[in-house]
């Protein structure tokens, strides 16, 4: 897609109207069109929306997106972040201003969405055999020299189905072996032999390119650094033994990919050691989750825990909800639940307070369980909430927040909204 029509793609996004579609929109917005209610730059707290609401904070949105591409620049690293967290094509295109090679996916309508909003390069985490999403990209490569596309492949089979499904294609698609994590693992090939014997394969056919080696050392059993940096360099250990055995000929570059949100560091330092190959090396990094990151499970595994001098992201996420019932002193219930928050992690965490106009810390304030609408809330003795009262809620997991949101709005500290992102799940 030429550069143009993906800007007047994402263009058209704030000409959509706001409607009933659109949870915790300001109803008195109806008919507007997103780009003519985000010029209003109403207050997310005074200007009509309408609990439940979840927000994304602009300030920390930024913050995040400036960290990873400084992290990524300094460690000689390209990036393509995984969309799967946002589905947001807005963030797509805002994480390639902040550096991004392009995006990492995991399924073939997450690259239709990509496709759609202009993005030019694709890394999908997976080896693809659906023949009519095969023969969907084969078009896209055919279509637009300026397309990039890399996938997984995992087993001599899906080499098969593949080839089958491309056959006449003008463009080889290009692919990479994924590597297992180990016995146990999720997907990959789980041995070097196996490895050589789906890169024969691929050598077979004229519908594949064998580009690079990737895997995700998230899936490392019982992973810790040891076992993390281990997997890495039997990972670049793979890259440089198919580099000698002259299974990168003709190639611009060898693809090494690895990167989820917990072990980048890791990545970081074995990618470092990548020998010199004979072709220049793109060592490719996937992260995602960091672009809003969370008060849960990510606060808690990110590798800044580990390099604090690198720096720290921060939670951009905040979902507000209205106290609907205080039944006795022990406990109170809040109009979110699991429609509306991530729960597969971790349950949310009550952090602020506000009333009349004013916020506090949410202190004696803690959630315990959801019911499809409700947040159950434990409260002690020096919680002072009451039925009316806005409770905002810290969420872990992004990928399982933005999914229940179609427009999420994002809003400066003092609650100002100045933008729209539009998902698509």
């Amino acid at each position: 897609m030429p550069a143009d029509t993906a800007a007047e793609s994402l263009a058209r996004l704030a000409a959509e109207r706001v409607d009933h579609r659109f949870k915790g929109l300001p109803p008195d917005a109806d008919g507007l069109t997103v780009g003519e209610l985000a010029a209003q730059r109403r207050n997310l707290f005074t200007g009509g929306f309408a609990t439940p609401v979840l927000a994304l904070s602009a300030e920390r949105l930024e913050h995040n997106l400036r960290l990873m591409e400084t992290y990524a620049a300094r460690h000689g690293l390209a990036f393509a972040p995984h969309g799967k967290t946002s589905m947001a094509p807005q963030l797509f295109q805002r994480q390639i201003e902040h550096g991004a090679w392009g995006i990492t996916l995991a399924v073939p309508h997450q690259v239709r969405v990509a496709r759609a909003f202009g993005t030019r390069r694709v890394f999908l985490a997976n080896e693809l055999v659906d023949a009519a999403a095969l023969r969907w990209i084969s078009a896209e490569l055919d279509a637009d020299p300026d397309f990039r596309f890399i996938c997984y492949v995992d087993s001599v089979r899906g080499v098969e189905l593949m080839d089958a499904a491309l056959r006449g294609a003008a463009r080889p698609v290009d692919v990479v072996i994924e590597l297992a994590a180990g016995e146990g693992a999720r997907t990959g090939v789980r041995t070097e032999a196996q490895c050589a014997a789906v890169a024969d394969a691929v050598a077979a056919t004229r519908t594949l390119r064998l580009v690079g080696v990737a895997g995700y050392e998230g899936e490392v059993p019982e992973a810790d650094p040891e076992r993390v940096t281990a997997w890495l360099r039997r990972l670049v250990a793979l890259a440089a033994d198919f580099d000698k055995a002259g299974r990168f000929a003709g190639l611009d570059e060898i693809v090494v990919s690895a990167g989820g949100s917990a072990w980048f560091d890791a990545v970081a330092e074995v990618f470092a050691e990548i020998p010199e190959l004979s072709r220049p090396v793109l060592k490719l990094l996937r992260s995602g989750a960091y672009v809003s990151h969370d008060d849960g499970h990510y606060r808690k595994l990110t590798p800044f825990n580990r390099v604090p001098e690198e720096g720290a992201l921060e939670p951009a996420f905040r979902l507000w909800a209205q106290v609907v019932s205080r039944p006795s002193a022990e406990q109170a219930f809040v109009n979110a639940g699991k429609r509306d928050a991530a729960y597969d992690l971790d349950l949310p965490f009550a952090q602020a307070i506000r009333r009349d106009g004013a916020e506090r810390p949410a202190t004696g304030v803690s959630v315990t369980a959801l019911s499809d609408q409700h947040a159950w809330l434990s409260t002690t003795p020096e919680a002072d909430l009451e039925v009316g009262d806005w409770v905002g809620l810290g969420l872990s997991h992004p990928c399982t927040s933005f999914d229940k949101w179609q427009l999420i709005p994002v809003a400066e500290a003092d609650g100002t909204v100045v933008d729209y992102v539009r998902t698509f799940f």
